[in-house]
This record gives C-alpha cells, structure tokens and sequence, in this order.
C-alpha cells in the first residue's frame, strides 16, 4: 500500500517514537532458530500447500493513487520461437510484502531481508465474523490473546496473519476499497495495540492482511506500518485463501523477488501443515 502523500503523518508518527530500539534488532534467540528448523523440516515432508498469493492482473484493487499494472507481449512463439511480456508494477501490487524501508528511512530492503525469515510459523487470527458487521474492525490485543488462550503462546518467530474475509471482496476493487463519499477507505487492520504488543511482548518475524493495508483503512496515522516495520518486521498485504488453513500449526514459504533497493515486491506465498 501507500501513495507517497501519507509519509507527511508517517514523519510525524516517528517522531513520536525511538524506532531503533536495541531490544527489537538484537540477534535471534534460540527459540526463534528452533522454530525455524521446525518449519523448514515441515517444507520437506507435507504434502498440504496452499497458495496464499491472489494472480496479478491490470484490473487487481490498488491503492489509492499508485499505478494499475500493465502487460504487453513483447515476443511469442509464433512468431519469435518463445514467449515473453513486459510488466509494469508498482512495487505494492496485489498479494505483496512492505520491507521495513517502505516506511522506515535507511531500514532494510526487501534484498536485504535474511532468507531465514521466509520460512516461519503462522497464526491466523479470525476476526471475519466482526468484521462482517464492522468494516473498521481490528485486530486487538484481546484477539491475539484469545488466540492463546486456545493454542499456546505464538510460537517464536510467527507471522501473524489476519483472517477478516475480505479476500471475498478481490473481484470487485470498489468494495475491496470500499471507499465512503469523504474518500476515506473502510477496511479490517491490526490496532495500533495490537502491533505494539507483537513487537514489544511476541517474537514475532512480521504480520499480514487479507487486505490493501497492515492498518484499517479508515486509519490517517499508519500506526501498525509504523510499528511492525519500525522494529525491523516486514508486512504483508492482499493475502489470499486464509479460510484453507489452520489457525494453528502451518508454516509460511515467501517467495520475494531479490530487487536491489526495493521498498517490497508481489510475493508468492505458500502455506505448508501437516
């Protein structure tokens, strides 16, 4: 998400926080590197995947104000032996990951992320039945510790990932909008609670959405871009076919393009249990 006509609240938001804290970029701890063998042996032994990621095309819900992406073919086999297109993408297109960079000045790049990272633990947190009476529903701290409640602590190193059922809305970019007549979005989000309680309480690698945006869409100060991305996490966003995986228990893939510089990029993301 993000035209560049939020980073003037952005600015103000930091500066209202000491985004480098020791304690969030300190090596990883012992339970983190355990957690993360666990997911990778996973990867070699199930045969339940399921793709997380929707298909980019021109007509995909964007943004306010950033560019549609655009294909042409450049050659193909009839006439030149192998087919190929040009894309034109803005880097937040469809089912894609925000680096810390995006909202952070001089934080890490989506090439500069350590590829440990793309192989984590998930939670789903299932706000769909608030969020389909609220269009401004959250992900709060009382969701997070529910979710515990029923499955243990989050296991170390987890991308927490919000389940709210707006993937439903994909086809139809005004609802997925769903934009009032003051220009303002409404949409599912985490808190700004919510976010600061994963970073400051959970060991968490990053968070996600079924949505255009980390934040609600009603949100003007981008508390949980701020926050999870402030504490070196990264964010993903448009996740796809959270209904087809357990609350608990699967293991996250993220295929990231290796951009040099890149503030994020269209992932290809895929969820593995047992």
């Amino acid at each position: 998400m993000c035209a560049p006509k939020v980073m003037d609240v952005v600015n103000k938001q930091l500066l209202r926080r000491d985004l480098f804290k020791a304690s969030l970029v300190g090596a990883a701890s012992a339970a983190l590197a355990t957690s993360r063998v666990k997911a990778q042996e996973m990867m070699l032994s199930t045969n339940n995947l399921v793709d997380l990621s929707h298909t980019v095309h021109a007509d995909i819900p964007m943004w306010p104000g950033t560019p549609s992406p655009e294909v042409s073919t450049l050659v193909t086999v009839a006439d030149d032996g192998f087919y190929g297109n040009v894309w034109t993408l803005w880097e937040h297109t469809g089912t894609h990951m925000d680096a810390p960079a995006h909202f952070i000045e001089g934080a890490a790049t989506a090439d500069q992320l350590d590829v440990a990272s793309f192989i984590v633990p998930i939670a789903v947190v299932d706000i769909a039945e608030k969020a389909a009476t609220d269009p401004d529903a959250v992900v709060k701290v009382a969701d997070l510790e529910a979710w515990e409640a029923e499955h243990g602590e989050l296991p170390a190193g987890a991308v927490v990932l919000m389940h709210s059922g707006w993937a439903e809305r994909i086809t139809d970019p005004e609802s997925y909008r769903n934009t009032d007549a003051d220009e303002v979005m409404h949409f599912p989000g985490f808190s700004a609670e919510a976010a600061e309680f994963l970073v400051s309480e959970r060991d968490i690698t990053g968070i996600g959405t079924d949505t255009l945006s980390l934040d609600p869409g009603n949100s003007a100060t981008f508390d949980a871009h701020v926050t999870v991305l402030g504490a070196s996490k990264y964010g993903l966003e448009n996740v796809a076919n959270l209904p087809n995986i357990p609350a608990a228990g699967a293991h996250l893939i993220v295929g990231q393009p290796k951009l040099q510089d890149a503030s994020g990029g269209p992932v290809r993301l895929l969820a593995a249990f047992a």
